[in-house]
């Protein structure tokens, strides 16, 4: 259910309402208690994923653009034995 942005032309309250899209809009003001209440267009708030269970990989990429970790990954470096030294008697 979204929240909808609202304002009061008569006294400039404005609030917030969570309610159903199949809900008519407010047409009285919670402080004045006068109608002509005014929904506002608001840009949205877009989508937030919260907790566990989300990973980028759950995420389609761009045709075309391959997918880059954030970390760069390095080759393992070659170990190389250690030097033979002569054992001392």
């Amino acid at each position: 259910m979204p929240t909808y942005e609202y304002a009061c032309p008569k006294c400039g309250h404005e609030f917030e309402q969570f309610q159903s899209m199949l809900d008519e809009p407010l047409k009285k003001c919670p402080k004045c208690k006068k109608a002509g209440v005014k929904r506002l267009v608001g840009g949205g708030a877009g989508l937030i994923f919260k907790g566990t269970g989300f990973y980028i990989t759950d995420y389609k990429t761009k045709k075309g653009t391959p997918h880059t970790d954030s970390a760069p990954t390095k080759a393992p470096a070659e170990s190389k034995p250690a030097a033979a030294t002569p054992a001392k008697k």
